[in-house]
């Protein structure tokens, strides 16, 4: 049997504001109160004076301000875990009173890597969106790190990337696979080379994406494995300006082969891909989620569609893979 609350803690359950500690997760997400009024479009004053009703409530400083913004105290990051909990159990509990609405409603955050967003979720949330207009989708770029990161701490329903450490908390399934290849300028020494070792590519200077990029990492770990490293001259933090470096000469690159593709006509006019054979550059994008059985029914509906246009993809490739096998 649950143990009824204390009159003091019904006392501090009614005190708490639910709309400042929305407005305390946004100032500690953005680092400052000024980015967070204009995200939620809200006074900068009414936020701060929400934050301060709330520190007195609580009997602490949850904040340190300075002239660049805010940083968390040691109670403000302990108020912090708990409030997404809080606004995630919120959450959780309006998806499943959504099941008793006529329809399938509401709204689906999303946060996916730049690979998923290039080559696969244009064409699959066009096709959702307009056979579920009554849902919203909020799609948000991040790198794969930053993906799982936003749903372990319930900043997104639903995470699109490439799984990494960390990700052990977290459920995933399969959605799209994809292929890493090199680009190099047409007439470059490896563009008619064929398939070919990424070691052979680290003679040449490398333009590179984020640091933090699953691409970047996968490269680098790469090259410290057989005592290389990679001549890194130039950091981008989008394929296509990664393309564009490399028509000027600047260096090669490794992107996904699909993202390529779909850039030829553009800024990859002078460009050629060369296929990798590295184990690594065979790669899976993964759905991943706190816990698909317990997301809003709209975010699971939206994970039963990727999942099937994954699995229709995957289909569609087999019978070639079999023939290109037995030619």
């Amino acid at each position: 049997m649950s143990k009824a609350l204390t009159t003091t803690e019904r006392s501090f359950a009614r005190r708490i504001d639910l709309t400042s500690l929305q407005l305390f997760v946004a100032v500690c997400e953005l680092g400052s109160i000024g980015r967070a009024a204009e995200r939620e479009f809200i006074a900068a004053s009414a936020i701060s004076k929400r934050l301060s009703d709330l520190e007195a409530t609580l009997g602490t400083p949850l904040l340190y301000r300075h002239t660049r913004g805010v940083d968390l105290t040691p109670a403000g990051e302990s108020l912090l875990h708990h409030a997404r909990s809080v606004l995630y159990s919120l959450e959780k509990m309006q998806g499943e009173l959504s099941e008793y609405a006529d329809g399938v409603r509401g709204h689906v955050r999303v946060h996916a890597n730049i690979s998923a967003i290039v080559q696969f979720l244009p064409e699959d949330l066009g096709v959702f969106r307009r056979a579920h207009e009554e849902i919203k989708i909020d799609l948000e770029e991040h790198l794969s790190t930053e993906v799982l990161r936003a749903v372990q701490e319930g900043a997104a329903d639903l995470g699109i990337c490439h799984l990494a450490e960390g990700a052990s908390e977290l459920q995933s399934l399969v959605y799209r696979h994809d292929r890493l290849v090199l680009i190099v300028p047409t007439g470059h020494a490896l563009a008619d080379q064929g398939p070919l070792d990424f070691m052979a590519s680290l003679d040449h200077d490398h333009v590179g994406l984020h640091t933090n990029s699953s691409i970047y990492v996968a490269t680098r770990q790469a090259a410290m494995a057989a005592g290389r490293s990679i001549k890194l001259r130039i950091h981008v933090t989008g394929l296509d300006a990664m393309c564009r470096m490399i028509e000027n000469g600047l260096g090669i690159g490794v992107m996904p082969g699909g993202a390529f593709e779909l850039m030829r006509g553009g800024v990859g006019r002078r460009l050629t891909s060369v296929a990798l054979t590295n184990d690594w550059a065979q790669r899976e994008i993964r759905l991943v989620a706190r816990d698909f059985s317990t997301l809003p029914v709209a975010a699971r509906t939206l994970v039963a569609h990727l999942q099937a246009s994954g699995e229709a993809v995957r289909t569609r490739a087999e019978p070639r893979a079999i023939a290109t096998s037995l030619a």
